[in-house]
Formats: C-alpha cells, structure tokens, sequence
C-alpha cells in the first residue's frame, strides 16, 4: 500500500476514536445526570420529633401592664404548622367593626423548619378553616418569623422572637403523631 493511503487509514481510525471519545464522555455524563438529580418523593417532610404536638401559650408575661398582646396556639404536625392568635388590645388600631371590644382572633397556615436552635416559620394568614385570606380586618399575606429556641423539655417549649426578642413559653397540650401526606 502506498504510503498516503496508510496516513489516509490513520487519520480516519483517529476520527473514529476520537468519535468514539466523545461519545462515551457524552453518555457517562448524561448518566451521572440522569442518576444524581433523581426527584425528591411528592410527600410532605418529618419535621421535627420534638415539636409535633398542640401547643397553648397560657398566659403573657406582664400582660396587665402591656397596651396590647397576642397569645398564640401552635399545631405542629410534620413539616406543616397552624397558628391561632388571640390579641389584647386596649387601643384601637382598626375601624370599629373590626375591633371588637379589644380582642380578637387570626390564624396561619404554613410550614416550619429548625436549625440549629432556630425555628423558622413560614406561613400566610387564613381565615378559621385555613383558607387563605385575601381581604378583611387585621393581617393578610405572610406570616414570617423567626425565633430562638431558648429551652426545650418534653413539655415545655420557650421561644424568643428574633424580631421583637418577646418570650413565648408554650406548653404541651397534646402530642401529635407525624403522618405523611402526599402533597
């Protein structure tokens, strides 16, 4: 064979090869892909063992001394959270047919999460049945906050505001087993 056809031979088995390269580069990659970025199951977190439970704020420190206050009801099941709130109030801040005799009750629904000794709440205000609220007397839209997580115990439960650093001391009223729902 002559000499230009043998470097012809080589140039196209060297095509080839470097082909072939690329191609198994290419399908090692889509497979590393396909199998690191498998979706997440369609169902609702764990949460945390130690919050899952109804739980009452009794009483507020100081609240005869204070021009208004909120006491709250947390229910905490899996990764989901639902608020009440009763607020105290001596000053009107709303229209009359809102204040209702200085005391009144909202609610949240959302999810919650804990790091480190931090609770991270993010919720949207609801009506009673936990539908959402879009109109109407007091707050609408989001509930975010944040608090510290001061102590805990198997009963008691004294978190701080991370936004106004006010206390509340929560007490186990119920205990609720986390049940995973589909979402």
């Amino acid at each position: 064979m002559p000499k230009s056809i043998n470097k012809l031979l080589d140039l196209k088995t060297i095509k080839l090869s470097s082909r072939l390269k690329y191609l198994y580069i290419l399908i090692f990659t889509f497979s590393i892909l396909h199998f690191s970025c498998t979706s997440r199951p369609n169902i609702q977190g764990k949460g945390e063992a130690f919050m899952q439970g109804v739980w009452n704020e009794d009483s507020v420190a100081f609240s005869n001394k204070l021009t208004n206050y909120t006491q709250h009801h947390f229910k905490f099941t899996c990764d989901s959270v639902y608020i009440d709130f009763v607020t105290h109030s001596k000053v009107n801040f709303y229209e009359d047919s809102c204040y209702n005799n200085g005391v009144w009750k909202e609610y949240a629904k959302g999810v919650y999460a804990v790091k480190g000794d931090t609770l991270f709440v993010g919720a949207t205000f609801t009506y009673a049945n936990y539908k959402q609220k879009i109109s109407g007397c007091y707050r609408i839209g989001r509930y975010d906050k944040n608090f510290l997580i001061k102590k805990r115990s198997a009963d008691t439960l004294l978190l701080e505001s991370l936004s106004d650093q006010r206390e509340i001391k929560l007490t186990l009223k119920e205990k609720v087993t986390c049940i995973q729902k589909e979402l």
